[in-house]
């Protein structure tokens, strides 16, 4: 199943989450139909309040086979800084940079409940910090310093590419 994406300015991407206290077969189903949506909207990340759950869960593409889910995440610890282009898929044809920090730690559980630590830097620390702000009610935009366009961001990306 494939879920509509809330779109911003809804209420809901500016309302904490609620921590998941039961592993579920409703919250099986709804990861699965999540990296779904994820794959199918071409996202790198997704939320639980980006389909419309109140629920601190997300999960992120790592690479073409293998997703990572994410259940109650906290960042335990972070450093460093680093500032790049963002986009997301609840506020369309909106972009800019946005700084974030450049390692983190993270805590989390899995469809099991299985209790995780892991390391994270450079693009993956980025993601995780921007899905686990869903999580918390906050959206990308309240932390641009620059704003783009697709245009502008595109040009932005390849030239740190060539850097």
């Amino acid at each position: 199943m494939i879920y509509p994406i809330i779109l911003y300015p809804d209420r809901l991407l500016m309302t904490v989450s609620e921590e998941v206290t039961e592993i579920t077969d409703e919250l099986i189903a709804m990861l699965d139909n999540m990296q779904q949506t994820m794959k199918a909207h071409d996202g790198v990340g997704l939320a639980a309040p980006q389909i419309g759950k109140r629920l601190q869960v997300a999960v992120i593409q790592l690479d073409d086979e293998e997703v990572l889910e994410l259940i109650n995440p906290i960042i335990i610890e972070e450093s460093g800084e680093s500032i790049d282009v963002e986009a997301c898929l609840s506020i369309p044809d909106q972009y800019g940079t946005v700084s974030r920090a450049q390692q983190v730690v993270l805590r989390y559980f899995d469809r099991q409940g299985l209790e995780y630590e892991m390391e994270a830097s450079d693009y993956l620390a980025r993601i995780i910090q921007h899905e686990i702000d869903h999580l918390n009610g906050k959206v990308f935009i309240d932390k641009i310093i620059q704003r783009f366009t697709r245009e502008e961001a595109e040009k932005y990306m390849e030239e740190k590419q060539d850097d």
